[in-house]
């Protein structure tokens, strides 16, 4: 048996989903079949699959003990280094400016230094996180950026902030923009695009096609061109619906890839712009609210809404501009 205490960043979530985050070995089906049976409990009453947990109820788990084991975090994040390029703070959320090279997020190699272990790093030696007090949050990037894409990333301090501004996303309530130098210069000066992406897990590409097919999501991007020189373009580029390379893939799918993509891009334009990484940054976001925030939460951002941030430097302008033509 095992019994826990909902906490503030516990709370407001359907029991399952707390479970889950909670108990990493719990296998999915135990724990539905748990809830049905009456072997878990909230405040000592049976409990629904969708019920939501609340400050201070108490959870109990009548299942076996090699399930329930509780895999804390522990202090990994403190191996990676400390610098983070702060644009905003406040006591919910985070804006920071990621630089190119740069993982958000772990990969398979288990690399430590991250965004994200970077954000804990920071906030455990404020005082602000103690994965030893937590039972299923952690601080969390709410939007994410390619490796070789530098800018603007979000990060929730607490789980209502993280609920809050992932419903935004969602609902493109928070306007990305960024700024690219692409080959050529597009034939509208502004332009929506649209069409359907295919991810290749293997390669770790995409595709981009006019029609649908099997797995391909739909995809709208809007550019609209801000400088012309040499042959290149610089766009400045809002994104529509956020897809894997999205925007690396969608220029180069109308014959503009981004200058520096080694992946979707052209040898030659890069090799003689001399540029060594995608000419590709996040540098703005608009919180655009027109709901608001889930009842759950309260209200708890309305103060960010019509709020806009933005980076006062691009690292790849000045290159830009030193391109002859």
């Amino acid at each position: 048996m095992k019994t826990l205490v909902v906490k503030p960043n516990d709370a407001n979530q359907r029991i399952d989903k707390f479970l889950q985050k909670t108990f990493k070995n719990l296998p999915p089906s135990m724990m539905y079949k748990g809830i049905r049976s009456k072997k878990i409990k909230i405040n000592g009453k049976r409990c629904g699959i969708s019920d939501i947990v609340r400050q201070g109820d108490v959870v109990t788990l009548y299942l076996p003990d090699d399930v329930l084991i509780r895999t804390a975090e522990g202090l990994d994040f403190l191996s990676a280094p400390a610098e983070l390029d702060i644009v905003y703070e406040d006591q919910n959320i985070l804006i920071l400016n990621k630089v190119a090279g740069l993982l958000a997020h772990p990969d398979y190699r288990g690399t430590s230094d991250t965004l994200v272990s970077r954000v804990k790093r920071y906030l455990y030696e404020k005082g602000e996180y103690d994965p030893e007090s937590e039972n299923s949050f952690a601080p969390a990037l709410v939007n994410r950026l390619d490796r070789n894409t530098s800018g603007l990333v979000i990060a929730a301090k607490n789980a209502p902030a993280l609920r809050a501004l992932a419903d935004k996303m969602r609902n493109g309530e928070i306007r990305k923009f960024y700024l690219c130098v692409v080959c050529g210069v597009p034939d509208k000066k502004e332009e929506t695009i649209e069409g359907f992406l295919t991810k290749d897990e293997a390669k770790n590409m995409v595709g981009v096609g006019g029609q649908g097919q099997g797995r391909s999501r739909r995809i709208k991007t809007r550019y609209r061109v801000m400088q012309e020189k040499g042959g290149f373009s610089l766009l400045e580029i809002e994104l529509l619906t956020g897809r894997t390379h999205q925007i690396r893939a969608h220029m180069a799918s109308i014959g503009h890839p981004v200058i520096g993509d080694r992946k979707y891009g052209s040898a030659d334009a890069n090799k003689k712009t001399g540029f060594d990484k995608q000419a590709l940054c996040a540098y703005r976001l608009v919180f655009d609210f027109k709901t608001a925030v889930g009842s759950a939460e309260g209200g708890l951002l309305d103060y960010l809404s019509g709020r806009e941030f933005r980076l006062g430097r691009v690292w790849f302008e000045k290159a830009y501009k030193s391109i002859k033509g």
